[in-house]
């Protein structure tokens, strides 16, 4: 059981730094102007982001588990 929890937490950590990864391989310029314009939002504006992207992989994480993973 702790194993399979194990190895779910590192297919999870690892398809985040794949995304993280692609996403620096493919469009640095993109990503860092991303980063430079979330910079200029207010702290208010950046936790409203970070909410949605939470909630975002919250569905995910439901629909996948829904799905039957």
């Amino acid at each position: 059981m702790i194993i399979e929890a194990l190895a779910t937490g590192c297919l999870a950590l690892g398809l985040v730094f794949l995304l993280e990864g692609l996403a620096w391989v493919l469009a640095p310029s993109f990503v860092e102007r991303l980063l430079a314009f979330m910079a200029t939002l207010a702290e208010a504006d950046r936790r409203r982001v970070g909410a949605l992207a939470l909630v975002a992989g919250l569905a995910l994480l439901w629909l996948a588990h829904a799905l039957g993973a």
